[in-house]
């Protein structure tokens, strides 16, 4: 649901007060003055057409090509053809405009601010007194585009994004080859000054998506942008909620779907993860792959997430409160073999899964810090080895383990890490509304739970939209996969016009 006024402080209009960095006038000395102690910072003076006018040529090593700056910048530039018979710098400065020097795209640079943002990003710059020529000569020097290591594909893509912002926007133009995707550029952290594109599908995003994004981002208070957390906890709504309310994804076939339904999405440079919003809470129940098999085996595939959502969800806290509270809910022979297997049991069922859930996170965690094959070693022992002697030692009972397994495994379903991560801390918090209250504790917990999701906004929008929040139309899918030809029309709640997928 849009809002005739801001609701959220990150969409008020943000006018922030430009402070220079560098209040000092462009110059050779005060380039040297900016950038005192830095080690990698590479100058010499060269003379225009070899007898003319000294200029000054700085860049810094590593993040430039020393061939392309020999080869597009020096050499040109000393070259007698070109430059020859210039006698002073405005008429060097004339020629560098009118396409001197090879650069394949070249800024003119009036203060000290934009000249030191220029050469941390890849050009090299030819400094005068009071103006500067940056040409682009960045290094070639990245991590290759790869296949995708956490979103694994089967039918789609095999690439995924990396560290690099224009190879990023490349991946995502390749798949979407239409002007109508747009792309506006800004800048984040004071200190780290990392580009950022916003991206969008002009006509389909709804127009006030675009605007809000950029004003958050331009809002987003922080040193650096280096890290996901830092646009997860500064653009979203609701920054204490455990909930991911940005759609996170490393494939670029998947954030170019996200584009086509209508929504906005944030590329950020040294991130290799694309951001985009709005998210709702059906959004990280759905996988591309989907959308890769027929629509019944995908549908049988989506049902199944859910299905697992409320198994690792409620299973652990169902135990609880009926081992606890409720044991006359049990089939008398299971219930024989749940006495039987806590007779020797010292202690409560609570304790039991409370112990085991914290035990499992960290066997997890385990897993992941260390190296794969130790990982894959402490994961067997743990889940294995060690459960298999809590159970023989009777320190737990056999069901307990299960019951805990089977919540952990159903939570491995989920597509989306945030999405998982925020159902375990819900399922720890059921638990002890199961261990107070029994079968009450668990409905008020889940009512509070459903409660909370309700509440929630991205972007504007309802966070179970479609579910809720006005917008119950012309979606679907939300529990079993839409047959390509019924699936017509875009989402309603972000869509800008183009409506129809499909004449």
């Amino acid at each position: 649901m849009l809002h005739s006024k801001p609701k959220y402080p990150q969409d008020v209009d943000f006018h922030p007060e430009v402070t220079p960095r560098y209040p000092w006038p462009v110059s050779p000395e005060n380039t040297e003055k900016v950038f005192a102690g830095c080690g990698d910072l590479e100058s010499r003076r060269v003379r225009a057409g070899g007898t003319g006018p000294a200029v000054y040529a700085c860049w810094l090593d590593g993040v430039v090509s020393g061939a392309d700056v020999a080869e597009q910048v020096l050499k040109p530039l000393t070259d007698p053809a070109r430059f020859g018979g210039t006698g002073r710098e405005a008429e060097v400065q004339a020629r560098l405009a009118e396409g001197g020097v090879y650069g394949p795209s070249m800024r003119r640079l009036d203060t000290l601010d934009d000249l030191a943002d220029a050469l941390v990003s890849g050009h090299c710059a030819l400094v005068f007194s009071g103006t500067a020529f940056a040409f682009q000569v960045k290094t070639g020097q990245h991590r290759s585009v790869q296949e995708p290591t956490v979103e694994k594909s089967v039918k789609g893509g095999k690439d995924a994004f990396v560290e690099v912002l224009r190879v990023n926007t490349a991946l995502v133009r390749s798949r979407l080859h239409t002007p109508a995707l747009k792309l506006a550029q800004t800048t984040l952290g004071r200190k780290s000054r990392t580009a950022a594109a916003v991206m969008w599908l002009e006509g389909v995003a709804a127009a006030d998506l675009p605007e809000r994004m950029l004003r958050r981002l331009k809002a987003l208070d922080t040193e650096s942008a280096i890290l996901p957390d830092t646009l997860d906890s500064g653009l979203v709504d609701a920054p204490r909620s455990p909930f991911p309310q940005l759609i996170h994804t490393e494939r670029p076939d998947k954030f170019a779907a996200l584009l086509l339904e209508g929504r906005v999405g944030v590329i950020v440079d040294g991130i290799p993860v694309a951001f985009a919003a709005p998210a709702f809470f059906p959004e990280f129940l759905k996988t591309t792959e989907d959308e890769s098999q027929h629509f019944l085996a995908g549908s049988a595939i989506r049902l199944l997430r859910w299905v697992s959502l409320v198994m690792t969800l409620l299973l652990p806290a169902f135990y609880v409160a009926v081992a606890t509270y409720h044991p006359e809910m049990l089939p008398t022979t299971l219930l024989l073999s749940v006495i039987e297997s806590k007779q020797s049991v010292p202690f409560s069922t609570s304790v039991e899964i409370l112990g085991l859930l914290v035990a499992f996170e960290l066997l997890q965690e385990a897993g992941l810090r260390l190296p794969n094959p130790v990982g894959q070693t402490v994961s067997i022992i743990g889940a294995l080895i060690v459960g298999q002697s809590a159970v023989e030692a009777k320190v737990v009972s056999p069901i307990a383990v299960i019951v805990v397994a089977l919540a952990g495994i159903a939570g491995y379903t989920m597509p989306s890490q945030d999405m998982g991560a925020a159902l375990r801390l819900s399922r720890f918090a059921l638990v002890l509304a199961a261990t107070a209250a029994g079968m009450f504790g668990i409905i008020m917990g889940a009512a509070a739970l459903l409660w909370h999701l309700c509440s929630l906004e991205s972007f504007g929008r309802a966070y179970m939209t479609p579910l809720a929040g006005g917008h119950t139309g012309g979606t679907g899918g939300v529990f079993a996969r839409q047959p390509p030809w019924r699936d017509l029309y875009r989402d309603p709640a972000v869509n800008g016009g183009d409506v129809r997928k499909r004449k």
